[in-house]
């Protein structure tokens, strides 16, 4: 049984499939209602709002492994890669107008989430200073508490950053389309030939050794930069053409909105409500500025203003790859300004600190 729980969290496995079982199901619905981008909302929406209603599900609250669900990001990574082009090099010089202005845009977010937590929130110097951080979930969490931070609400701040964005964006662009998009649409990237035994090998041994291999490197957000760049290699030198099929990119939706449905419950209602309403505010800013940018240098760098928005959203790497790929946006464009948010938030935020009150 010690063998069993070290993979179950100590979770008890009915507890498990119960809730996977109620947020597949949130997320068919949600399919059923023409939802953007269904399966991950869906589940995630009905996870929490069974956990908020204080549902059991085999004697427990509804809980899973959290880290089952990087067993599948690969899998994003992997798809991503596999629409890396031949002149992709060509592509990526066109791309320096708005990497430039990610350097400018993430310390001018972190400056305005820090003042909305002071003044607003009245939050102390380090969690407002960790929670403003636009990119490095894990990171500003780390940093976060070792400077001392009210750690439940600097969690609930960070966790409600991405999973704003994970709502609000798609249903924005729902909006000012007319119509569901992206896979709520029931859009298709098109036919696909079937995959056969060593299409099957190579992609596994792809999103295996990306992962391998660029946790080994320290690779910012590893568990998808390593597969999705040694993908990317392989498909733009046209060593293989295997795609993975797209229902495996709906698996990895329901199993990756089910546990953050989980991760979004065990904190009090005042904690929710005042981390909310700050989040409202933080994010509607920062996704308004995101689209400021965007129409300003979408025409030079060739990319639809969607996709740039997507760029600067801050939202969470592999949930906006998720997105780009449910609208047939370039995910690449998207995924390397996500990589490079993270990286300049991290290296923006250690800098910084220094300066913070005592």
């Amino acid at each position: 049984m010690t063998g069993l729980n070290r993979y179950t969290n100590g979770i008890p496995p009915l507890t498990i499939a119960l809730t996977f079982a109620l947020g597949g199901a949130g997320g068919l619905v949600a399919r059923w209602a023409g939802l953007p981008l269904a399966m991950l909302l869906g589940s995630m929406l009905t996870i929490t709002t069974a956990s908020a209603l204080g549902v059991r599900l085999g004697g427990h609250a509804p809980a899973v492994p959290q880290k089952w669900r990087h067993v599948l990001v690969p899998v994003i990574g992997t798809a991503i890669g596999a629409s890396f082009p031949p002149d992709f090099a060509a592509q990526v010089a066109r791309w320096w107008l708005t990497m430039a202005a990610l350097v400018l845009f993430i310390p001018a977010s972190h400056a305005l989430g820090y003042a909305i937590f002071r003044r607003l929130g009245k939050l102390g110097p380090s969690t407002a200073y960790f929670a403003a951080m636009p990119g490095g979930f894990i990171e500003s969490l780390d940093m976060g508490e070792r400077a001392g931070a009210d750690m439940p609400l600097l969690i609930m701040l960070q966790f409600l950053r991405l999973t704003l964005c994970i709502v609000l964006i798609p249903i924005g662009f729902s909006l000012i389309e007319g119509h569901a998009v992206g896979s709520a649409a029931g859009l298709a990237a098109g036919p696909r030939p079937p995959l056969g035994v060593t299409d099957v090998a190579v992609l596994t041994g792809i999103a295996v050794a990306g992962w391998f291999i660029a946790s080994r490197l320290r690779f910012p957000a590893a568990v998808l930069s390593g597969p999705l760049l040694l993908s990317g290699l392989a498909h733009a030198l046209e060593l293989t053409q295997a795609v993975p099929p797209a229902w495996t990119v709906l698996v990895t939706q329901w199993v990756m909105g089910t546990s953050l449905g989980v991760r979004l419950s065990g904190f009090t209602r005042g904690q929710a409500g005042l981390a909310l309403r700050l989040s409202l505010v933080h994010v509607g800013l920062m996704l308004g500025a995101a689209t400021l940018v965007a129409l300003a240098v979408a025409g030079p760098v060739g990319e639809p203003v969607a996709a740039v928005v997507l760029a600067f959203a801050p939202g969470g790497v592999t949930e906006m790859s998720l997105v780009a790929l449910s609208l047939h946006l370039s995910a690449v464009y998207v995924t390397l300004h996500h990589l490079a948010r993270i990286v300049l938030a991290v290296l923006i935020a250690r800098f910084g600190q220094r300066w913070l009150p005592q």
